[in-house]
């Protein structure tokens, strides 16, 4: 069954099986936002290939993956992407052909280049979310500086060791700059130190996914001007505010 098939029978208030679990939650209005909604998703990485598979499980119609990586050896660990198989391949075009293997109903567009300067604009146009799953501070603040020039929200996550905070950021709100006040320095944080170990990227990356879907659906709260910060080894989960 294709998309405009699933969209067909939502319309007569028919649930098609593969969103059956989905409705609950969602309601027949919900999935058939999901269903039209566009989102791209910055990185294909541990955030990235979690918060894919996720959004095509769900059924978000289409899905813009950015990510001029290559999987390597060290992305075992952690991304749900990188097999012994696709080490070497480009991260975007692995993950497109992934939703191919999860939904079909979901149009999946790979980008197998890094976000820059030049090509911001072209590719974050029409969206209706953007998703930072990168670990560039230099490309999260391009990200950021887009999203608010384009008038499209932003969910943001960052993650290192057992931590990690995500936040949604809204054109007219507060911004990347008050976690990144300065270009300067150096492009990645204390992951670096810490690391990643696979638990982290997926639990923030689940976090990311259920603010996208929120966005899309209207259900739920937001976590606007504000980030989720957790620190799993503590056990601690706390709301940050960004104002």
């Amino acid at each position: 069954m294709g998309r405009e098939a699933s969209l067909a029978l939502l319309a007569k208030g028919k649930i098609p099986e593969r969103y059956l679990r989905n409705i609950g939650t969602l309601g027949i209005e919900g999935q058939k936002r999901l269903l039209h909604a566009r989102v791209a998703v910055v990185g294909a990485g541990g955030l990235g290939g979690n918060i894919i598979e996720l959004l095509a499980r769900q059924g978000v119609g289409f899905l813009r993956v950015i990510d001029g990586d290559r999987f390597a050896l060290h992305n075992l660990n952690r991304q749900p992407l990188a097999t012994e198989r696709t080490i070497g391949m480009n991260k975007a075009t692995v993950a497109a052909a992934r939703v191919a293997e999860i939904n079909s109903e979901v149009e999946t567009h790979a980008v197998p280049a890094m976000l820059d300067e030049d090509n911001a604009v072209k590719l974050l146009s029409g969206m209706d979310v953007l998703v930072d799953a990168l670990d560039s501070i230099h490309c999260r603040r391009l990200l950021c500086r887009t999203a608010r020039n384009l008038g499209i929200p932003l969910v943001h996550a960052a993650i290192a060791g057992l931590t990690g905070q995500v936040g949604t950021i809204f054109p007219a709100g507060p911004g990347l700059e008050r976690i990144y006040p300065t270009s300067r320095g150096p492009d990645r944080g204390i992951e670096t130190v810490l690391g990643n170990p696979a638990a982290t990227p997926a639990l923030a990356a689940a976090i990311q996914v259920q603010e996208v879907i929120k966005l899309l659906t209207g259900i739920g709260s937001i976590l606007s001007a504000k980030l989720l910060y957790f620190d799993a080894g503590l056990n601690i989960y706390e709301l940050l505010k960004l104002e």
